[in-house]
């Protein structure tokens, strides 16, 4: 009984606390030759997610993102209204095998597209981790997406970009307290008017040219920061399972 009690306990916390992350605050525009791995992962409505390509044909984001009826992906472009390449379908996703929330961590996903995208000089792969790696409190990193600029805004058109900066994670524990899952990355959102909002998720945390983290959310829908750090999936804690659904044809755990 205890144990259920403490569940339940942890699950309201996250429910009060825990907003999908979405847009990005106080950025700038994407330049036109830079982060050619971006994605916007769609459904029939239009953008739901970020994305990035890790292969001609995977795309990685958020577990979340699964709940929006999403079906295609756009890539090749930085602006939403101009597509440069025909869309993608998805052919199918693979969360991680243990995801119930994004509150409760593990909040990644495999996506495996119809086709395989054309590598030239609209669109790049960007590489994640090869072993578990060890972030330095203070490091500049960056994160895109087309979410939102401000709290009530729309999301945008054209993607842009902003850097944050690493949290220690015993302060982001000590800041978010149970509703920090374990495996993950604090950057921006606290102590800085910078950060991810709604329409950023699945995009990824970039440090030294390299896919550390995956966004995955925020709190209370409040993107006016400095509030409580933006929280990410940590890529390298995940990585066997990563490099085995991305060499099969069907989803392993």
């Amino acid at each position: 009984m205890h144990s259920l009690s403490t569940f339940l306990l942890f699950y309201i916390l996250a429910c009060l606390k825990i907003v999908h992350g979405a847009d990005i605050i106080h950025g700038q525009k994407v330049r036109g030759n830079s982060m050619l791995y971006m994605v916007s992962v769609q459904n029939k409505w239009g953008h739901v997610c970020g994305g990035f390509l890790v292969s001609e044909d995977i795309v990685i984001t958020a577990a979340h993102c699964s709940a929006e009826e999403i079906d295609h992906v756009v890539l090749g472009t930085h602006n939403l209204r101009k597509w440069n390449i025909s869309p993608l379908n998805i052919t199918y996703m693979c969360k991680y095998p243990t995801y119930i929330s994004a509150g409760f961590g593990d909040d990644l996903m495999i996506l495996r597209l119809s086709g395989k995208a054309p590598l030239n000089n609209l669109v790049k792969t960007l590489p994640i981790p090869k072993d578990e790696i060890k972030l330095k409190e203070g490091e500049i990193c960056s994160v895109a997406g087309w979410g939102k600029t401000e709290n009530k805004d729309f999301t945008v058109d054209y993607m842009r970009v902003v850097n944050v900066s690493l949290l220690n994670p015993k302060l982001c524990q000590r800041i978010w307290g149970p509703g920090l899952p374990p495996k993950a990355i604090c950057a921006g959102g606290y102590n800085t008017n910078k950060g991810f909002c709604q329409g950023d998720s699945g995009g990824p945390l970039v440090c030294n040219g390299m896919a550390v983290g995956v966004v995955s959310f925020n709190r209370h829908r409040n993107c006016k920061y400095p509030d409580v750090p933006n929280v990410y999936t940590d890529i390298s804690k995940y990585l066997q399972w990563i490099n085995k659904n991305m060499k099969t044809k069907e989803c392993v755990k």
